[in-house]
Formats: C-alpha cells, structure tokens, sequence
C-alpha cells in the first residue's frame, strides 16, 4: 500500500493528527476552503516613497471599501455620511480625534450607530474567509465580542436586543472608541488578501522608511526588487558607489527626510566638504528638482542642497571609475566620465565628438588621474560608508526586503517581476555570464537572487562578498542587468550637455518586444507558469496614462502597472499610480489620481478618485481550489486521506486520548 518513505511521513502527520477523527475533521475543514472564493490580490509598483499616497491606497483597498459602504448603505444613508463612514475606516484613530474635539454633545448615539455600520462592513469583507481565518485577524482584547457581532445580525428580530445590548454596553463603560478602531483595522487587514509589490519602492519621495516600516505589520505581502530597492541594498551592504548614488538622488529631489530622520543618515560631514570645496560655485546644474515645503524659500538651504549634491556627484562618477577597472568581466565601457573631460578647452568628447561643458568647475579632478579621491573625498567617504553600515533601521529594513522579496515569484498563473527579462533581439532569452557562468531568464534571475544575498552571509569568504557588494551596483546600470536593461546610463551627460542627443539611453530588445503575445508566450513557459489564463505583470517603466498609452499589452497577456506614483512623474503620466486588483470575478486596473494629503483626507473627506477598467473577467467565480494555495491544500488532503487510510488497516496505532 505505501514504501518505507510515505510511510515515515504519515507517521510525522499523525504526529498532527493523532487518530481518525482529526484527520477526518481536518479533511472536511479543507474541502470546505477549497469551495470559498479566493482572496483578493492587490498588486503596486514603484511607490518611489509615497508613503501617504500607498497607505491611502491601502487603507481604502483601492476603493473596494468605499464601493461595499455605498452597496450597503445606499438607501438608507445620505452621500456625505456614506464619505464621513469612510474617511473613519481609513483613519480612525484621527478621525475620532477630531469629532471628539469638535463635539460638545454626547456622542453615544454616534458610537452606537456607527459601531453597528462597521459590523455591517466588516461582515461584508470577511464573508470570503473562514471563521478561523478572521478570528486570526481579530485582536486579542475584543476577539471574542467582535466575533459574536461579527456572526449575528443586527436585523434578525431574534438576535436584535442581543446585538443591541452588546453595542450599548461597549458605549456605557466607555470602550466604543477602542472598539471602533479594532473593527476598522480588521476591515483593511480582510480587505486584502495578499499584498504584491513590485520594486522600486524606494527613492524620490519622502517616506520610503514609513513603507518599510508599515511593511513590518504586515503578515501577507511579497517583493519583487527593482533597481531602486538594489541600489539601496547596495548602500546597505557597504558599497560606496551605490551609497554615493543614493545620496546623489535624494537631494537631486531635496528628500532629507528618508536619510536623516528615517535612517540616521549623517549628512554633516558632506555638507562640511561641500561649502569648503564649492563655495563660490553656483552649482547651477544642481538645483533641486522641484522646491518641497521643507526647502521652498530658503534661499540658503536650497545653495547647500545644491552644493551638496554637486560634491557627492563628483564623488560618485569617480567611484564608478574605480569599480569599473576592478571589474573587467562586465564589459562595461566609461559610459563617457571624467576621463573625456578638458578643462581647458571646457569640453567633453562624447562618442568622437566634443561639447561644451555647462559646469568647468572641477576642484577636485585630477585630469592626470581623474578617478582618484581627494585626501578629503576618501575621508568623507569612510565616515559615509560607517553611517549606513551601523545604522540598524535601514538594515533592519533590508532584511525585510530579503525575508519578503526575490528577482521574480510565480503566483496564481501570474508572473511578477519588476523590470525585464533580457532578451535578444529576436525574441530569444539573451544569454548573461554571472561569475563565469552563462544563463538567461529563469536561471539569471535565480543566480542574481543567490548573488545578491551573498554581500549579506557572513559565513562567506570576505572576497566573494565584496563582489556580491558591487554587484549591486552593476544592477542598477549593467546593460544586462534586468532591473536596468539598457545601453548605457547617461547620468554624466544629463548633468553637464545640453545637447538631448547625448542623454539617449537605448532600452533592451525586451522593451521592444513585450507587446508581442508570442515572445510573452515564450517567457512563460520558459518560467514553466500554467493556466488558462496567465499573465507577466511588472512596472519600471511609467506608462503615459495622459498620452493615451495602454498599460495592457500582448492582447492582456502583460500589464505595467507603473503609472507613477512619485511625484515627479504625474506631469508626465497624467495619472497616479496604478493598483491591479484580482479578485475572486477577474482583474480589474484601478488608475489614480494625485492624492492631496493625509491630513486633507482627514479633515475633509477627501478621497483618491480613482476608475477602474476591467481587464480580464473570468466565466466563472474563482475558488480557492483554482490557486495556488487550493492546490497545496489538495496534496495535504491528499496526505490526509492516506493517513485516514493508514489508520483504518491498521498501518498506523491512533492514539484516541489526544
């Protein structure tokens, strides 16, 4: 009936499951989750440290929220009450605050009114899962009392007085503010079921360390790590280059915020070295890009700003010089950097051809040897690489990012990856040599996971770490690399030409082919994804919403979600940002538009407006036997039915007093 191997793992399931009556219970307790719609799954992309945006969006579940207060409250609600429920399951906490500020009268009717519109709420959302399910996500203190609200309703003349006095009872000894919170929290954590980020969520905006830390709460979630998220690992893991670069992109964007208060950053000793070494120097081609509120009409922060950012650039191309020489397997050319610069005829030659500089201040460059620091640069560097190597926040957070992330994941018929997958320019996998080794999609992916946590494994020889560590930097501008994918990265020239021609940055053949349905074809089932219905889902590139580009391509077998959360971008997409959603009916793209403020949403209301297109319906409800996890379930009842059977021939001893 069974070998010598099923039968040392019944005798470790019987371990579980001690006797017939268990595993029979637990057979039934599956079969029935097999039969409940699956859970809902958010999908987001490059948040770029949008945190008040991405916790909006969170908070209100893309809108599903406020769409089951209108469905339920509708004929029985005016609009503005329907809004002020909402904006109280977002923030309930300040929106408490504020009503009980603002309210010199009694406000047991309210609590009591409202406290039965959220059981009604959360009954809707929670009508998906098991009882075991949400008891998980009830807390503790008011499990039980929640539970009973949660099952009983308020409009069964039987059940009435009792729901009514529980209500009343929380208001009387003074817990109905406690109370609500719970119900509220409950309401987000059901609202979705599984969280997909896909990369990039640092960077740009100011509350990249608010996401990672919110992160942490959070139980369901993974990441697929773009370009931006590399790059900080790499500054985490002591790579100087990737910490100059990170430097030089926050206060290209005058985002202080993230590095000093999130993380500990100190900035001291560069803004010391940059009012010393560029003093007179107007640093014109590093004005911040916009003026943020911390900085707007200051005058004299905004200089240092500039100064600042035009010291660690400097630095930087001259790190990447360095790592360049010690890297010759990666094939990568100067890009065009200090080497080609003359300062006395203030030009610089750009494939053959020379242009005029905008910037000839150079103090600090050696034309001689013109990638070598300053006695004073390679101090500052040192006391750079120390603050970010001891700060405990940021490093907490990158083992978040490993705990939770990889290069790609599969999921439910749904490949997620951030950027690309490199490609020739038939169509075919690109081949990419990684330490020696020649290997194209799934393989390149899976070999730069590996790589990358490499720089982190103590337990690894010291030299093959410090390749790991500026390995990340090779991520962030490596031709091959499928976070970046593409010819060359004209930061450089951005900063010191003016002619357009010399900031192209030719994208891989990927980016050219991804509307194709049969190179999409061919990715997938090289990445062995299944289903009727199967998908690449990934961002990197924002779509231009505003210009009438699609974010659906290959007749819906690709979908970029990157419609532009950051700021910077929303003069160029035309929208927000995008959440895909897939539910239990289908896929459906929810576009937003800017988001105002936390405290506007409080104060006023105020709501992301969103529209939803839907991309993909399916024929029929999805179960949970139709997901990945349905499928686990079937083996384990599968093992179960095995057990049940070992027990009934006597195979296996039950032991009936457990």
């Amino acid at each position: 009936m069974t070998n010598n191997s099923d039968m040392r793992l019944l005798q470790l399931l019987a371990q579980t499951f001690p006797n017939s009556e268990s595993a029979s219970t637990e057979i039934i307790n599956l079969e029935a989750i097999l039969s409940l719609p699956k859970g809902t799954e958010h999908f987001v992309a490059d948040i770029h440290g949008e945190h008040e945006a991405f916790l909006h969006i969170l908070r209100n579940a893309s809108g599903n929220i406020k769409r089951k207060v209108y469905d339920l409250f509708e004929d029985s609600l005016p609009k503005q009450e329907m809004r002020d429920l909402c904006t109280l399951i977002y923030y309930p906490e300040k929106r408490l605050e504020m009503i009980e500020e603002s309210s010199e009268e009694d406000l047991s009717g309210f609590y009591a009114r409202t406290l039965l519109q959220l059981i009604q709420v959360c009954q809707s959302v929670s009508s998906k899962y098991t009882r075991s399910k949400v008891r998980k996500a009830l807390p503790k203190q008011f499990a039980y009392i929640i539970e009973e609200l949660l099952h009983e309703s308020p409009n069964d003349e039987d059940k009435d007085a009792y729901v009514q006095r529980i209500v009343e009872t929380i208001v009387q000894i003074g817990q109905a503010r406690n109370f609500i919170i719970a119900i509220c929290n409950v309401i987000h954590k059901l609202s979705i079921d599984q969280l997909h980020i896909l990369g990039d969520i640092f960077d740009r905006g100011p509350g990249a360390h608010i996401i990672m830390d919110y992160l942490l709460t959070r139980e369901n979630f993974d990441l697929q790590w773009g370009n931006h998220d590399a790059l900080w690992m790499g500054a985490a893991a002591g790579c100087d280059a990737c910490i100059a670069i990170v430097l030089r992109l926050s206060l290209r964007f005058a985002n202080l915020a993230t590095l000093e208060e999130g993380y500990g950053i100190n900035l001291l000793p560069l803004a010391t070295f940059a009012l010393e070494t560029y003093a007179d120097d107007p640093c014109l081609q590093f004005q911040p890009i916009g003026t943020l509120a911390e900085v707007k009409g200051d005058e004299k922060r905004l200089r240092l700003i500039a100064q600042m950012h035009k010291a660690i650039s400097v630095i930087q191309f001259k790190l990447e010089g360095q790592i360049i020489n010690q890297h010759p397997e990666w094939n990568i050319d100067r890009r065009g950097t200090l080497e080609n610069i003359n300062l006395s005829r203030g030009t610089y030659r750009f494939e053959g051809k020379d242009y005029p500089l905008l910037d000839t201040f150079f103090p600090t460059l050696d034309e001689n040897d013109p990638y070598k620091l300053t006695q004073e640069e390679e101090e500052l560097v040192k006391r750079l690489h120390h603050s970010f190597r001891i700060s405990e926040k940021l490093q907490k957070h990158i083992r978040c990012l490993f705990s939770h992330g990889s290069m790609f994941s599969v999921c439910n018929s749904n490949l997620l990856y951030h950027a690309s997958v490199p490609l020739n320019a038939d169509g075919s996998l690109r081949q990419v040599t990684i330490d020696g080794k020649a290997c194209q999609g799934r393989e390149l992916m899976q070999q730069i996971d590996l790589k990358m946590r490499t720089a982190f494994q103590h337990d690894t020889p010291r030299e093959q770490r410090l390749k790991a560590r500026d390995f990340f930097w090779y991520l962030w501008c490596g031709p091959d690399s499928p976070l970046f994918d593409k010819s060359r990265m004209t930061t450089f020239e951005r900063y010191f030409l003016a002619d357009p021609a010399t900031h192209h940055e030719e994208k891989g053949a990927y980016y050219q082919l991804r509307e194709d349905p049969e190179v999409c074809t061919r990715i997938l089932d090289h990445f062995g994804v299944e289903g009727k219905t199967r998908h690449i889902i990934n961002g990197h590139v924002p779509v231009h919403a505003g210009q009438g580009e699609n974010p659906i391509k290959a007749d819906g077998m690709l979908m970029v979600i990157d419609g532009g959360f950051s700021k910077s971008y929303h003069h160029t997409t035309g929208i927000a940002g995008y959440t895909l959603v897939y539910h239990s009916r289908g896929f459906q793209l929810i576009q937003h538009e800017p988001f105002t403020s936390t405290q506007e949403a409080v104060a006023n209301g105020t709501d992301i407006k969103s529209s939803t297109q839907i991309v993909e319906m399916m024929g029929r409800r999805i179960r949970v036997r139709d997901t990945d996890k349905g499928r686990q379930l079937q083996e384990q009842i599968k093992e179960l039915r095995q057990l049940l059977r070992a027990y009934r021939h006597g195979l296996i001893k039950e032991n009936t007093k457990k």
